[in-house]
């Protein structure tokens, strides 16, 4: 198999969202000339990166056969802690807001992952505590929105030449992720999100597994914090919660099955620029941002739908090739 047919099958699951993606970007442009003007891509990138980094965010807790409500509170409480008492305790340097920002997404995550691995509870219940607790902490730690970011990271929003520097976020997320999905750690988290039985069976820790997951979905909800902290410039308690269901709805509609074991961060980010290109084009038609909540819903059942046809359809085909294996072995 052929470096191209490897890549084709390995990313499968994206190609719909992808092009999808394509056709909305396709689309605002038909409507907004401007839209493509490399002048413009700092401040379009800087609006759309929390979509696609809450929809990365989201990922690897599905793939292990969980669920991460806590991925939008977590994205808020960073930018509070990074407005509300890192900058004004004159935390400025890139190195410390970095490993303050990677700091508290570890600790949340390891959190929610002892809690649904070790301690057994459902991941959907566990990390809705999580997602009041961090809600109601930052509501305390930055009671209103206000203060000042860091001019290095304000300056994140801007461009060298006509590189647009809020790139470098998911770029980073992407770098760190793909030699671990290229491990076998990676194989082993498809395994143990897709037949954890089978699994563990074969010597898989699937709470390890899972604990490594939850972690991996927080680390990249702090990174879409910090991507929200470079967008506002400033802090709002409120601004990140919302991005939950935006989170999962993006993944879900990258090819990532609910069930687990199948997808990973490229189909995530596609669905989260989706999101983001159908916000755009409503705004640019000049509809009521409420209707967005309406299309974030009724894309929502539709990418379900379909996820649960591709299901159905990638099980009878194992079940047909178990079956023919089977006859034949009897010959």
């Amino acid at each position: 198999m052929n470096w191209r047919a490897r890549v084709q099958r390995r990313f499968a699951y994206a190609w719909p969202a992808i092009a999808f993606a394509v056709a909305l970007l396709a689309m605002n442009v038909a409507i907004d000339r401007s839209f493509l003007d490399s002048s413009n891509w700092p401040s379009i990138l800087t609006v759309a990166m929390p979509f696609i980094l809450v929809s990365m965010a989201a990922a690897p807790a599905i793939i292990s056969g969980g669920v991460d409500l806590s991925i939008g509170p977590a994205a808020g409480i960073v930018n509070a802690v990074l407005i509300a008492w890192l900058a004004p305790a004159g935390w400025t340097s890139p190195l410390a807001i970095i490993a303050a920002t990677l700091a508290i997404g570890l600790a949340i995550g390891f959190a929610n992952g002892v809690v649904v691995a070790w301690l057994r509870v459902p991941s959907i219940i566990a990390t809705l505590g999580s997602y009041l607790v961090l809600s109601g902490l930052t509501l305390e730690i930055l009671p209103m929105s206000g203060g000042r970011a860091p001019d290095w990271m304000i300056a994140l929003g801007g461009r060298i030449g006509v590189f647009p520097l809020p790139l470098v976020m998911p770029a980073a997320v992407f770098l760190a992720w793909a030699p671990i999905r290229a491990s076998a750690f990676g194989r082993n988290l498809l395994a143990s999100g897709g037949e954890p039985r089978a699994a563990f069976a074969s010597g898989i820790d699937i709470a390890l597994m899972r604990v490594i997951a939850f972690i991996a979905s927080s680390l990249i909800a702090a990174v879409t914090g910090f991507a929200f902290t470079v967008s506002l410039g400033s802090g709002d308690p409120t601004a990140a919660t919302p991005y939950t269901l935006i989170g999962i709805a993006g993944a879900v509609l990258g090819g990532i099955s609910l069930s687990g074991g199948r997808g990973g961060l490229l189909g995530a980010a596609a669905g989260g620029a989706v999101l983001f290109l159908v916000q755009n084009l409503l705004s640019l038609a000049h509809v009521s941002a409420f209707y967005a909540q309406i299309a974030y819903g009724v894309i929502l059942l539709v990418a379900l739908a379909l996820n649960g046809l591709a299901e159905n359809a990638r099980h009878r085909r194992d079940h047909l090739a178990s079956l023919r294996l089977s006859e034949k072995a009897a010959r």
